[in-house]
């Protein structure tokens, strides 16, 4: 009996241990995802800000009643360089996924807020194209959408793991369309990608989140604090990129234009 006690206790002791390595892991997750929201506004925002003027003279483009391209400006939105601003991210973010395994936890993090950079830099034109008050309201419906998600996934007792591989073909056929629609223009297209992106990137931000636990709770015995480092890291990556593809497509939705 005194056995069976002790086996218990330490069972008991080792649960608490995992449950509180557990709220660590998550927070830092939360929390690198969102200095890296962060990095990414502010370097949208501050770009936004050298890209446009009030002054004519010497401006390359008009784009508004009082609005002009500066010559960085006409450069990432109107010359061929717009094409490798629009799609740095994604190649960065492949590039990050591959690679990864061989960094320390230190460098993949460091690595992650500078693809949240390039991000900002990639999204920048939406303060040019929609007005300031709009953005702020989406940017607040999406983060109380994708607290309520995210924490559907991190408590709901139902596996969500077979709706994944669903939801990644509708991912790759969002990104696909959305890259077809850049030369087509279609405004209806565009309409139906916003929607559904707007349930694919909802799906994943619960699916997402209940995986990270998942990952967690099964790696936890193997005690690899490296490697559960970077698995945090990776972990902030997918919820960021979760979060931000949810805000620009309600944005699309939602947002008022300048």
């Amino acid at each position: 009996m005194a056995q069976f006690d002790t086996i218990r206790t330490t069972a008991g002791a080792r649960s608490a241990e995992i449950d509180a390595g557990l709220r660590a892991h998550m927070n830092k997750v939360y929390g690198t995802m969102s200095v890296g929201t962060l990095i990414t506004f502010l370097a949208a925002w501050a770009l936004s800000g050298l890209a446009v003027t009030s002054d004519p003279s010497g401006a390359a483009a008009q784009i508004g009643a009082d609005k002009y391209l500066t010559s960085l400006g006409s450069a990432l939105y109107m010359s061929p360089l717009k094409w490798v601003v629009m799609f740095a991210p994604l190649i960065f973010v492949f590039g990050f996924s591959a690679g990864i395994n061989r960094m320390s936890a230190a460098t993949a993090q460091t690595v992650f807020y500078i693809f949240a950079a390039v991000m900002g830099v990639s999204i920048s034109s939406i303060f040019l194209v929609f007005t300031g008050e709009s953005i702020v309201q989406v940017f607040l419906i999406t983060s109380i959408a994708f607290a309520g998600l995210s924490l559907y996934g991190y408590t709901t007792k139902r596996d969500l793991g077979p709706m994944g591989a669903f939801l990644i073909m509708g991912l790759i056929g969002i990104i696909l369309a959305s890259i077809v629609n850049i030369f087509l223009a279609s405004s209806g297209m565009a309409f139906a990608i916003s929607v559904i992106g707007v349930l694919i990137f909802a799906g994943l931000t619960a699916y997402d989140t209940q995986k990270i636990k998942v990952t967690y709770l099964q790696m936890a015995h193997a005690g690899d604090q490296e490697w559960l480092g970077k698995a945090a890291i990776m972990g902030a990556l997918s919820l960021y990129l979760d979060f931000i593809n949810l805000f620009m497509m309600l944005l699309q939705l939602l947002g008022n234009r300048e």
